[in-house]
């Protein structure tokens, strides 16, 4: 993907990660479409995608559509819908898509690229992205940046070549031959915050400062390093630190999984907890402290649903 002019991006997906880095893209000028629910497209429509963070509160024009056919004329698709839903969004847009698109899958998890590439088939290059951004959906169309903005992909000729575009956007991009252990790492932060966030709806700088926290976070990182080394991936030695810290880094921040709660959404909590409880068992291990999470998790979801 050598050229002089942007690639035509797709963005699938338009929650708090998707609008936040199809504002970035649009504001770049590059040819963009936007992809997810009615009424966020019908506020984007209407007033455009509003972005606010820190030091600006500003309204961005980009197209936007319900549709998956939208994505006929993307060079590079960025996957961002739940993972609960990645096969569904993977099926949607395989009759649309144009040979060599290459899809980056901006997920939590470790196994979504896999996932995608079950359904496209070889036709089109999918890569996973490591994610590191700290955002929020404040209502239709509004998207909140809390903190960071970083990608990291693999060291891979089509990666490569959309790396430079999205450092012109303002993202900043890593290329890495090591992504399947950066996708561990990140799972295994959210396996340490997204549930307990979600539980009590509390952002990552509140729940570090509660008696018996950090402990329980060190549980849970152990129990996921664990299960890691069985499934032969590599993790930084210094990732307890790394777990610990993202309580400074990003202290308002409450988890993707707490924002599903909160609205009566399904959680990706089979595929963060879950995942690292259906890995250990897999090995003869177990993960009591993410089993606990887990169903903790699933219960508040089931009361949701007899609530509603």
């Amino acid at each position: 993907m050598h050229r002089s002019h942007p690639p035509f991006f797709a963005v699938f997906g338009a929650g708090a990660v998707g609008c936040y880095f199809g504002a970035l893209l649009a504001r770049a000028g590059y040819p963009l479409q936007l992809i997810g629910r009615a009424a966020h497209v019908q506020a984007i429509a209407t007033h455009g995608l509003r972005l606010q963070t820190a030091t600006e509160d500003v309204h961005i024009p980009l197209a936007a559509s319900t549709e998956a056919r939208a994505a006929a004329q993307a060079d590079v698709v960025l996957l961002c819908v739940k993972a609960t839903d990645t096969e569904s969004a993977a099926q949607q847009l395989a009759p649309h898509l144009r040979p060599g698109a290459v899809v980056l899958c901006l997920q939590n998890g470790v196994d979504n690229a896999e996932r995608v590439r079950a359904v496209l088939g070889p036709a089109h290059p999918v890569w996973p992205a490591v994610v590191y951004v700290a955002t929020a959906m404040a209502g239709p169309g509004h998207v909140q940046h809390l903190g960071r903005c970083e990608l990291v992909l693999p060291d891979a000729s089509a990666c490569a070549a959309i790396a430079p575009w999205l450092q012109q956007a303002g993202i900043a991009v890593a290329l890495s031959d090591q992504v399947a252990g950066t996708l561990w790492a990140k799972l295994v932060v959210n396996c340490a915050y997204n549930a307990l966030s979600a539980i009590v709806q509390q952002p990552y700088g509140w729940l570090l400062q509660q008696d018996g926290a950090p402990a329980l976070l060190a549980q849970l990182v152990a129990e996921c390093q664990a299960v890691a080394q069985a499934e032969g991936v590599p993790l930084p030695a210094d990732l307890p630190a790394r777990v610990q810290a993202i309580a400074q880094t990003m202290p308002a921040q409450k988890s993707s999984t707490a924002q599903d709660l909160a609205r009566g959404r399904e959680s990706e909590i089979e595929h963060l907890n879950g995942y690292v409880v259906r890995r250990a068992a897999a090995h003869g291990l177990t993960a009591p402290a993410n089993q606990a999470l887990l169903v903790l998790v699933r219960m508040l979801q089931a009361r949701q649903k007899l609530l509603n």
